[in-house]
This record gives structure tokens, C-alpha cells and sequence, in this order.
């Protein structure tokens, strides 16, 4: 016991150390000196979240805010929630307010309040339609725990300008049943290329937004309890509780594209799989780099489906004649033909199995001819990996 105090301590220190010397907030801001933390289960609860309050207190105790913690959804009442700047939905899960606390909360966001949600709370108030549009997006599905790189969007915003372009970090990586990138600014996404589990294609991690009279930000990081003493996310963090009291400036409005797309690189002959002749023609693994017409947005079908639509002509990938033709970028719309089951190998490739025949694709002859969904097992010519701009 005395030992897992004196780690606590030494890594709130390390916090304390790293976000002492903060950016000051613009003078034109209202300073932040009061937040809630609430961080009510009704599900899944999580282990990180006394890591989680003790971290945010360390950072109040640094920055000059004061930080009240609860479990209690009867501290959601309209004269209670006015003194907090922002509340913090720490890894929430189910159903945790009732109608009255939640016409209380809602309208504490459309008087100018702040919503900060980490990790589970996406998982939270799935029959709440309004919360669904202030936290963004909701959970649909997570693989183990595993490195991943995590890339900024967004390198001057406060949540993230002290960010590496691309950093690689351990943590529980939540799918969504939707992208928020249509109504948030994404500030960071993940690359599914660099582990096992994704199925967005594109893939948003972390964001903000205007939001009811309010603003509202998230992130889907902070599973594990050594998240909140590691000093890049707990600084991350305090930039998004600024964001959200308003004592920091921030573009949150909507519009921000997604990346360019997803590439397939064949391991039978390292290049990538281009649609030549401006999708006219067949699929071939015969590109040694990726321009437009090696970029696939790759669609989540469900159940680990996915469709690929061709960037260079904005038609899907088609294992056409019920997979006995080459593949094709040619149709309008997803159908059998255009869904393939995104399969994940253990040496980090991926595979792709048609649903036309049940068979997988191959970059046959070595890569020398016509991308074909032919083959019954999976072995070197039926593997690619996934390669994101």
C-alpha cells in the first residue's frame, strides 16, 4: 500500500512539474477557478478513475482551479451546477442522471457551460439524444489494450499544441457508432495502420465543439490508470477543461476534412494497389508510391465489413461477376459485391475476404496481375498492409 502512494505521489509530481508553467489564458478570457468532476458508473467501471480525479487535482492545484469530485447525480441542479465553469464526465458509464438532472445539465450547457468527456463517456446516456450530440459520438466497440499512433489535427489548438505530429502511446482505442468529424473539430485520429482493432478508417479520437450554448470536449484516451501521470495527456487534458470553461481561446467549429484516405500496400511485392486509368481499370499492385489513385476511403459496414470507394473517382471497389472478374472501382453504391470482411493477421497485415464468394483477395502472379478475389486460404499474395497519409 505504501508503495502504490509513493508512485501516486511521484506521479502527480511529475504532473505538477509539467503543467505548472501552463500558456496563460488570453486576458480577454474569464479565468478558470471552479470545475465538477462527475464520475457516476451505471456499467463498466473503470479502475483508472481515482487516477483520473487525483491527476485533475493536481492540475487545478497547479493552475489556480478549484476541483469538487462526485458520484452523487443529485448535485445536478441548476443552482448547483452555476458555480462550476465546466464539468468533466470522468469514464461515466449507462444510464446515470435521471430527467430532472438531466433538463438541469442541459440547461447549465445552453447558459455558456462546459462539458469535458474522457474515455467511457461515450459510454453513457445511450437514450439521451441531446448528450449523444454533446459528446459526439458514441462507444460501438474497443480491442485490447495496444500501442497506437495517435496524430494531431490540430498542432495549434490547447488540448494538443504540445504534441508530437504523431504520438505513439498505449491505451484502450474505443470504435464509434458514428464519426463525429461532421459536427466537431477533430483535433487528433488514429492511424488504424499502426494496430489491430480499428474499424472507422477514418478514425477521430479527440475533439470539440460548439455545442447547445456551450462548448463541449472529448477524448476517447484514458483508460489505464498510467494515463493520468503521464505528463503529454494530463496536459492534454487541462487544455481541454480550458477549452470547455472558456478560459482559453479555440476553434471548434465544424469543417475540418478527413485525412486523404487509406492506401494498400501488398506484401507480395511491397507496392501499392492503384485503380488505373482513372478507375477504369482493374485493381493492381503495380504503384510504388501513393498518390490519388492509390487512396481508398475505407467504410465500416459492421460486424468487421468494410467497403472501399476509390478516391480518384468516388466509385466502390467491386469483386465484379460474383468475384470472378478482377476487382474494380465501378459502382455507384455498396452491395455484396462491394463488401469485404476486413480480416487482421498476426504479423500486422491485413487480409480481405469478398463477400461475393467468400474468398479472399489475391495480388496475383506476385503482384503482376489483376487484383482477384480467388483464393481459399490466406498466405503471402492475400496479404497488404494498411498505409494512412
Amino acid at each position: 500500500m505504501r508503495k502504490r502512494v509513493l508512485s501516486l505521489v511521484a506521479g502527480l509530481a511529475t504532473v505538477l512539474a509539467t503543467t505548472l508553467f501552463a500558456p496563460a489564458a488570453p486576458a480577454s478570457a474569464a479565468p478558470l477557478t471552479k470545475v465538477l468532476v462527475f464520475s457516476k458508473t451505471a456499467g463498466f467501471r473503470h479502475s483508472s478513475i481515482p487516477n483520473g480525479i487525483a491527476a485533475i487535482q493536481a492540475l487545478g492545484s497547479a493552475n489556480g482551479f478549484t476541483v469538487t469530485a462526485t458520484e452523487d447525480a443529485g448535485q445536478f441542479t441548476a443552482a448547483n451546477l452555476a458555480q462550476f465553469q465546466a464539468v468533466i464526465w470522468l469514464s461515466t458509464t449507462g444510464d446515470v442522471l435521471n430527467a430532472t438532472q438531466q433538463t438541469a445539465f442541459q440547461n447549465y450547457v445552453a447558459a455558456g457551460g462546459g462539458y469535458v468527456g474522457v474515455h467511457a463517456a461515450a459510454d453513457t446516456e445511450y437514450d439521451w439524444p441531446w448528450y449523444g450530440g454533446l459528446v459526439g459520438a458514441y462507444f460501438h466497440s474497443h480491442p485490447a489494450i495496444q500501442n497506437a499512433q495517435v496524430r494531431v489535427e490540430a498542432p495549434v489548438n490547447a488540448s494538443t499544441a504540445h504534441l508530437p505530429t504523431t504520438w505513439t502511446r498505449s491505451d484502450e482505442w474505443y470504435n464509434y457508432r458514428t464519426n463525429p468529424r461532421s459536427v466537431a473539430r477533430v483535433l487528433m485520429n488514429l492511424n488504424e495502420g499502426s494496430y489491430t482493432g480499428g474499424n472507422m478508417g477514418d478514425h477521430p479520437i479527440t475533439w470539440c465543439a460548439n455545442y447547445g450554448g456551450g462548448r463541449a470536449w472529448y477524448t476517447g484516451l484514458g483508460h489505464t490508470e498510467a494515463s493520468y501521470t503521464d505528463s503529454n495527456f494530463t496536459r492534454m487534458l487541462l487544455g481541454g477543461i480550458q477549452i470547455a470553461a472558456g478560459s482559453v481561446a479555440a476553434d471548434c467549429s465544424v469543417g475540418t476534412p478527413p485525412p486523404s484516405g487509406i492506401s494498400l500496400r501488398a506484401r507480395a511485392n511491397n507496392k501499392f494497389v492503384t485503380a488505373p486509368s482513372g478507375g477504369a481499370g482493374a485493381l493492381i499492385a503495380s504503384a510504388t508510391a501513393a498518390g490519388a489513385a492509390e487512396r481508398f476511403e475505407m467504410i465500416d459496414r459492421g460486424s468487421g465489413n468494410i467497403a472501399l470507394r476509390a478516391l480518384v473517382n468516388a466509385q466502390y471497389v467491386c469483386a465484379d461477376n460474383a468475384g470472378a472478374n478482377p476487382l474494380i472501382a465501378n459502382r455507384a453504391a455498396i452491395g455484396g459485391w462491394e463488401t469485404f470482411a476486413l480480416i487482421r493477421n498476426s504479423n500486422g497485415s491485413v487480409s480481405l475476404r469478398a463477400q461475393a464468394n467468400g474468398k479472399y483477395v489475391v495480388a496475383e502472379n506476385a503482384g503482376a496481375a489483376a487484383l482477384i478475389a480467388n483464393r481459399t486460404a490466406i498466405g503471402p499474395w492475400e496479404q497488404f498492409d494498411l498505409v494512412s497519409p
